[in-house]
């Protein structure tokens, strides 16, 4: 048997749907049925050539939910959820980390291992269907399996999707407080999933500054009290930040633009001693001038970055998805479906922002 799965060749090509072979299974492995995978933001860098390491072609997709159609010596997940044929899963999209070199070890930032290989990413279609666009997902073995828990259905993930992930992520190393004031650079599904959890975490007021309306209005849904559209001036958004803080400024700031000019503005609108956390950042989209001393130094910034998740947040993010489905509809993010032969439409609708949450479905 073949699998059909949409295959990016070489930036800027045009993606080709190609017959895959069917995966002899290894002890430990399974094999999935895809019910839905993403196209994020990071797909479309991919197709413009900004991440290094890409070996061309490969089957895009690192976020992907599917059903259980076949396993080697597999009953349960990672977290010891008994697992079947015929279970609806998710996955952990970073694979092989080396567990002994000094960032798996010393520093626990298993993400920084210079092993890991990323499904959708980081492997070859020539190796496999090793990401979400095909038909059926090859899980090798070790690869972290998660259940989805029975409150949950498809899309309550595919509608997060990465963004998901890595909005707690950031949200979490911000180590936001209670009562904090939190300000959102961006609207995409990082930072909706940014607001969301900031939201839960506790702050007392979320403002998003973002495009288009759309987005700001699923921002509101999720729990942003605040928004602020990009067509109005900085100057009328810094003030806007300002009366919701006494003057001082954000105590927290999370950037889920990926647009570098946001950099510089995100500074100016946290407090003295404020934290900002650089989330929207996964590949390389330019340089920003800044000033250390008025940027940094005399604001007493602390200034974080967080480059993709790791497994915690994964099952963090899923569990407060479950408890609270009904105030986090992430799954009316999804804009458009399309079929693996429309997976390029999908990726010019994500760029032009036509669509908030593009899905691939195999069966379209």
């Amino acid at each position: 048997m073949t699998i059909r799965a949409a295959v990016m060749t070489a930036p800027r090509a045009p993606i080709v749907v190609q017959e895959l072979d069917d995966p002899v299974l290894e002890q430990g492995s399974l094999l999935l049925e895809t019910i839905a995978s993403e196209v994020c933001g990071t797909d479309v860098h991919l197709h413009h050539g900004r991440l290094d390491g890409v070996p061309y072609p490969i089957v895009p997709g690192h976020v992907s939910v599917g059903r259980v159609i076949d396993t080697r010596g597999i009953d349960a997940d990672a977290l010891g959820e008994p697992l079947r044929v015929g279970d609806v899963v998710t996955f952990y999209d970073v694979h092989e980390v080396c567990n002994a070199c000094y960032h798996c070890t010393v520093a626990q930032q298993p993400n920084r291992c210079p092993s890991r290989r990323v499904y959708g990413i980081t492997y070859s279609a020539t190796e496999g269907p090793l990401g979400g666009w095909a038909e059926r997902i090859y899980l090798k073995p070790g690869v972290r399996v998660l259940r989805i828990p029975k409150t949950l259905d498809a899309d309550d993930v595919i509608g997060g999707g990465c963004g998901l992930f890595t909005g707690f992520a950031a949200v979490e190393r911000s180590d936001l407080a209670m009562g904090d004031v939190v300000v959102v650079q961006g609207a995409g599904p990082v930072g909706l999933a940014a607001a969301a959890f900031a939201s839960l975490r506790g702050a007392v007021s979320v403002i998003v500054i973002g495009a288009p309306q759309t987005r700001l209005d699923l921002a509101l849904r999720l729990g942003a009290d605040q928004v602020l559209p990009l067509e109005m001036p900085i100057r009328e958004r810094a003030d806007a930040v300002r009366a919701a803080t006494g003057g001082r400024g954000a105590d927290v700031i999370v950037e889920a633009s990926g647009n570098p000019d946001a950099i510089r503005e995100g500074l100016d609108l946290l407090r003295d001693g404020g934290t900002y956390v650089v989330g929207g950042h996964y590949t390389d989209t330019g340089s920003v001038e800044l000033n250390p001393h008025l940027h940094i130094n005399r604001r007493h910034a602390n200034i974080l970055g967080q480059w993709g998740t790791d497994f915690r947040h994964i099952v963090r993010a899923l569990a407060l998805l479950a408890k609270h489905r009904d105030r986090l509809p992430f799954r009316d993010v999804i804009g458009a479906r399309y079929g693996l032969d429309y997976a390029d439409r999908a990726l010019a609708d994500v760029a032009a922002l036509r669509v908030t949450k593009a899905v691939i479905d195999p069966t379209l």
